[in-house]
């Protein structure tokens, strides 16, 4: 569940690998790649304070 626009302060740069051990099926990111995997530099899960999964989002999306 996205719960505002909580974006990561600058663009994370987008590399030729994924992401070891992150799946992500959202296929409207920048970062997303064939196979369901992640190819930013880092990620940030927000927020801090969160008690279920459905309380987070990835701050590093940014839209295609």
């Amino acid at each position: 569940m996205f719960l505002g626009g909580n974006q990561m302060q600058g663009k994370v740069e987008k590399t030729n690998h994924h992401l070891n051990g992150v799946k992500c099926i959202v296929n409207t990111c920048h970062y997303h790649t064939e196979g369901d995997y992640c190819n930013a530099a880092k990620i940030e899960v927000q927020p801090r304070n969160a008690q279920g999964s459905q309380e987070t989002d990835c701050a590093t999306f940014i839209p295609e």
